[in-house]
Order: C-alpha cells, then sequence, then structure tokens
C-alpha cells in the first residue's frame, strides 16, 4: 500500500466535497442503516446481525491513516494530488488534507450497537460525526469505504445466522445434541469468494454466528487480528482431515476399498475423516464398498464422513418422496397414466412392475422418467442407517453411530437446508448432517441484499442544528431517518428515534467506539458469539 492511499479510499466525485457544502456548515452528522429486506437472501428477514466494525476501525481509521499522519506532509498529500488531478483534469487543491495532517489524527466520533446485536431494518447501529470544525467534509468522505467494508460482513454474518437458527431448530425437534450444531454449517466458500481478503472478511461473519466449521485459514487469522481470537485459548475455526477428487484419483488402480483401508489405518487412525465418495460410483461404495469396510469403520476410534460432491444434494441425502401404492402397475395400464398420478400427488419416485422410477429435470424445464436403484430412493443418511445403524434420541429419532457420518459441501442453500433437515425428520432421522456452505450463499449477494446505506442526517449550519433527510419521490424505499438518531428497545424490540435533540443524542444504546482517533471501546470475536446467541 502506497503511502496517502487512506485518503482516497473513495469515490472519485468526494475530493469536491471538501468545497461544495455550503460554507457555513461546521459538522454533518451521518449514519449507517440496512433500509429493507425486500431483496434479502433470507426468507421472511427482517433483522441483519452488525458484524464487522471493529475490523473497519482498526484496518482503515487507524492502520492505513497512520500512514498518512505518520509521513512528511508533503509527502503524503504529493500522490494524492497526482492521481486527483489525473482523474478530474484539473490540480486539486489539498489544503484540507494538509490541514488534516498538521491535526495530526481523525476528528471523527462513531457510536455503535454492540457487535453482534440482530437489528430490525431501518435501525440504524452506527452513527458518524466531525469532532472538530473545518473536518465536515470528512464524515461522509468515508461514506464509500465504511459502506465496503461493512456491508459484506454483515451479510455474511446474518446469511449465517439464519442456518445456524435452521440446525438449532431441527436439533431441538429430532434431539440431536445442541453441541453438534456449531458444526453442522462448514464454510467452503474461499475458492468462489472475490480475492482472498473478501474471503477472510465473508468468513469471520459467518464465524462471528457462531458456527466453528471452516476450511477458510484466513478468516481464523483475520479473528486473531481485529477481534482478539486465540486458537491457544479457544475454538475460533476447525476443520477435519478431508480428501478431494485428485487424491481419489491417485488411487485409481487400487481402487477405493484400498483407498479407504489406507486413510484409516495409516494416515488418519484417529478423529474425524471425510472422504469425497463420488469420484467414479458413489452408490456402488455406499452399498457394496462401505458394507465390506464396516468392521474397520466401526473398530477406528472416530468418525468416518461420507462426502457426496455431486448431484441433487436433497435427493442424495434424504432419497425420494416415494408413492405409498405399492405398484402404479396394478393400478394403471400405461407408465405415463401412472407417472401422472405420481406427479398429480407431489411424489418423486413410484413402483412399477417391481422397479422405481423417478423424475429428473434433463436441463431444458422438463423431467424425464429415470429408473432408480433402491438405494437411491432411500438416500444416504437410511443407507448408513442400515449398514451402521445407531441410536434413538430423547425425541424418538434414529442417530446415525458416531463411528459414521455424512456431510454434502456443494449447491447448498437456505432453501434446501430447511428441504434436508425436514425431510429427514419426515423418515425419523434426527438432523446428524453437516453442510458446506459455499460461496453461492455467501457472495450470491450485493449491497441491495439488505439495502446498506450511509446517509447523513443533520448537520450544523451558522452555529444551528438542522436536520436534514432524503425523500425521493421516485423511490420511497430510499427515504431516510431525519435529525439526529437515539435507539431504544420499546417492548424488547430496537427502535430507532429520529430528529432528537442533542441531548437526546447522547443518551440510548448507541455506545462511543471510536473517537478521534483512539477506538475506546473494544469487542472480542467471543463476546460476539455471546450476543448473537442470546438472540437466537
Amino acid at each position: 500500500m502506497t503511502i496517502t492511499a487512506a485518503s482516497m479510499q473513495k469515490d472519485v466525485y468526494k475530493e469536491f466535497h471538501s468545497r461544495a457544502y455550503h460554507p457555513d456548515v461546521t459538522e454533518v452528522y451521518a449514519n449507517f442503516t440496512s433500509r429493507s429486506g425486500k431483496l434479502s437472501n433470507v426468507e421472511n428477514s427482517d433483522k441483519v446481525a452488525f458484524v464487522g466494525l471493529q475490523y473497519f476501525i482498526k484496518s482503515y481509521l487507524q492502520e492505513e491513516w497512520a500512514e498518512f499522519f505518520n509521513s512528511d506532509k508533503a509527502v503524503a498529500v504529493a500522490n494524492h494530488k497526482r492521481i486527483m488531478s489525473s482523474m478530474l483534469g484539473y490540480p486539486v487543491n489539498v489544503k484540507y488534507l494538509e490541514d488534516l495532517h498538521d491535526l495530526g489524527y481523525l476528528p471523527l466520533r462513531i457510536k455503535a450497537l454492540p457487535e453482534g446485536t440482530l437489528v430490525p431494518y431501518l435501525v440504524p447501529p452506527i452513527t458518524i460525526v466531525n469532532t472538530k470544525e473545518g473536518f465536515q467534509w470528512l464524515t461522509n468522505m468515508i461514506e464509500t469505504v465504511l459502506s465496503c467494508e461493512n456491508w459484506p460482513i454483515q451479510t455474511s454474518a446474518t446469511t449465517s445466522v439464519a442456518y445456524l437458527k435452521v440446525f438449532k431448530e431441527f436439533a431441538n425437534k429430532t434431539g440431536l445434541p445442541l453441541d453438534f450444531v456449531p458444526f453442522q454449517g462448514h464454510d467452503f466458500s474461499f475458492r468462489g469468494m472475490f480475492g482472498k481478503h473478501a474471503a477472510a472478511m465473508s468468513d469471520f461473519g459467518h464465524l462471528a454466528s457462531g458456527l466453528v466449521g471452516t476450511d477458510t485459514i484466513p478468516a481464523v487469522l483475520f479473528a486473531e487480528k481485529y477481534y482478539g481470537a486465540n486458537v491457544d485459548n479457544e475454538l475460533v475455526g476447525c476443520s477435519v482431515d478431508a480428501t478431494e477428487h485428485s487424491v481419489t484419483c491417485s488411487w485409481i488402480m487400487e481402487g477405493e476399498i484400498e483407498f479407504f483401508k489406507y486413510l484409516m489405518k495409516e494416515q488418519s487412525p484417529t478423529g474425524i475423516l471425510s472422504v469425497v465418495s463420488d469420484t467414479w460410483d458413489f452408490w456402488t461404495l455406499v452399498t457394496d464398498y462401505l458394507p465390506q469396510l464396516k468392521d474397520e469403520i466401526m473398530a477406528r476410534d472416530g468418525t468416518l464422513v461420507i462426502r457426496p460432491d455431486s448431484g441433487d444434494p436433497v435427493k442424495i441425502l434424504t432419497g425420494y418422496k416415494i408413492s405409498p401404492v405399492s405398484e402404479y402397475s396394478e393400478l394403471f395400464q400405461t407408465q405415463d397414466e401412472a407417472e401422472k398420478d405420481v406427479k398429480e400427488n407431489a411424489y418423486e419416485a413410484y413402483r412399477w412392475n417391481g422397479e422405481y422410477y423417478g423424475f429428473e429435470n434433463n436441463g431444458f424445464d422438463s423431467e424425464q422418467t429415470i429408473q432408480l436403484m433402491p438405494c437411491e430412493v432411500k438416500g444416504l443418511i437410511e443407507c448408513l442407517w442400515d449398514t451402521f445403524g445407531g441410536t434413538t434420541t430423547s425425541k424418538g429419532f434414529k442417530l446415525l453411530d458416531d463411528h459414521i457420518g455424512a456431510i454434502y459441501g456443494d449447491a447448498i442453500t437456505l432453501k434446501r437446508q430447511r428441504q434436508i433437515l425436514q425431510r429427514l425428520m419426515d423418515k425419523g432421522f434426527a438432523s446428524k448432517v453437516v453442510l458446506g456452505i459455499g460461496s453461492y450463499s455467501y457472495q450470491y449477494v450485493t449491497r441491495d441484499t439488505h439495502g446498506s446505506a450511509v446517509k447523513a442526517t443533520s448537520v450544523v449550519k451558522n452555529g444551528e442544528r438542522v436536520a436534514i433527510f432524503k425523500d425521493p419521490k421516485t423511490d420511497t424505499k430510499k427515504k431516510s431517518a431525519k435529525g439526529l438518531l437515539k435507539i431504544e428497545r420499546v417492548d424488547g424490540e430496537l427502535t430507532l428515534f429520529d430528529n432528537v435533540t442533542d441531548e437526546e443524542e447522547t443518551q440510548g444504546l448507541l455506545e462511543v467506539v471510536f473517537e478521534d482517533g483512539n477506538l475506546t471501546k473494544e469487542t472480542t470475536l467471543g463476546q460476539i458469539r455471546e450476543v448473537i446467541n442470546e438472540q437466537i
């Protein structure tokens, strides 16, 4: 990073704003708010998990600006002037930056709710204001980078909280031990994210929820650097011994049975071992090879996790919804008639002349009939139960033996998560399965997913407080709050009071976390997890 990079972390047009504000304006007060769940990736979304501000303060407001303040003034502004003059086409006046350098710190005050708070839409978790006259331009100069650095983390955290809620829901319904829940959602998103730093930021949001499974190492480093985490003292994130297709393929001559034996005996004799299992013939492995390996698996001190990685995850794990009719060939003259009846009753499979048939999308928005093996109709979890058995939970649901497990790490969505757990429960199984959460869940989002925005709502002009607001006639959802803001709980719900007095603004639940270059209140990953856990 070059010197003065901090002053250029903004949209170009903001360079003009130090001169564009009314000459009599001495203070600008703004907030960060998630305005709407209309485009949310979480069904029936009503709150956003507020996470990421401390990272922004430490990385940008402190680390990056330290380079500016610690360098010679002429050097500190030179590159800024060069770049901005080139982009705008005229010699940019950098006196406002020289004045900031003379001051020696960022004259800003940031107030916030505790990180981990689940914040209703239209309630701002952050307010920001300049603390010194002459630097009113600074508040909204950092709008761009404040938005850019905060909406992705809180959006990922909100998605992760949604996954966690559903895992907890079905654990409670089926009697699955709750201490297994934090391991049920495993972050596999690293390779699909928009760069390694985005992966670290997003997966920190995943970890903040309380889910601990991840393969994104940079997120653990992120948690230690910015949120006081320490892997020596706490479980920040965890993973297991696991294979991939290239590893399996290296055993193409010896075969998968020898491959499994080698891994279990020579390389991973204890603990959790996850093996990708669909490199070739998944159902042969499940119904033939695993039964042959049963004694070795049951004797091993640990859990062997079977990992399918292709196909429809719902059907692979839970099987097909099969018609209770024993033989459709006894009811209809043709198979087409049978299929029509099955579809009308929303089943996915049926028996005809002793064979199972189901429906598969052929890629052209229509379905074709396919013949199914009994194991496909059952699905992986039931097949594993047939081979390895298990126990029954206090709620009466089947719980796979601890020596065997399953993870599906591809194409999982919040919708499919619920389908998988519900269908397992409907079949009498506890929700003992791990789902890999990938970049579709964590990157198929935008700033509009929760309508995140930074808007100014108050200025001081000629020494008088003036409430300002945005209310476009052409888009009512962009209407902003007005004036100074205060957050209180009303009947247990966070509630915004806007256009309050200066005295009232000092009250409420927003607390000062940054002032004049200093982080005044610090939080940890552990504390964030506690805050979230108390709310779900």
